[in-house]
């Protein structure tokens, strides 16, 4: 009985999203992982570009300034990275993701981890 208990208490964490906390361009932005739904019967060599444990199909929210954004995964090399075309967020490569907006211009929003951005006082 506890081996059950224990396994189905695993399944429902790791169904659970990932996310992460940044503050970015002085606004906290919430990252949160979403699984999406990969159909992997007759592909014999498995899941083609699975890259840092997301599978294409895969998808984050970003919670960011009052909206919230749902951004799928692309199939680029590299680390994993989400667009919906107008916004682009790429994993930490270091210490910093990419986060860019194109409005005819690419602006980039720097970002760092919400654990090492600088205390505000008033």
């Amino acid at each position: 009985m506890l081996h059950l208990l224990v396994a189905a208490l695993l399944l429902i964490l790791w169904a659970l999203p990932v996310s992460a906390d940044w503050l970015c361009d002085g606004d906290r932005l919430q990252l949160e992982r979403v699984a999406g739904a990969v159909d992997v019967r007759g592909l014999a060599g498995g899941i083609p570009n699975s890259s840092d444990g997301t599978l294409p199909g895969d998808g984050i929210l970003l919670t960011w300034r009052g909206t919230t954004l749902q951004l799928p995964r692309t199939n680029n090399a590299g680390p994993p990275s989400y667009t919906d075309g107008r916004w682009w967020w790429r994993e930490p490569v270091g210490e910093a993701p990419e986060f860019l907006e194109r409005r005819g211009d690419v602006i980039e929003h720097a970002c760092v981890p919400l654990v090492d951005a600088p205390v505000q006082t008033h």
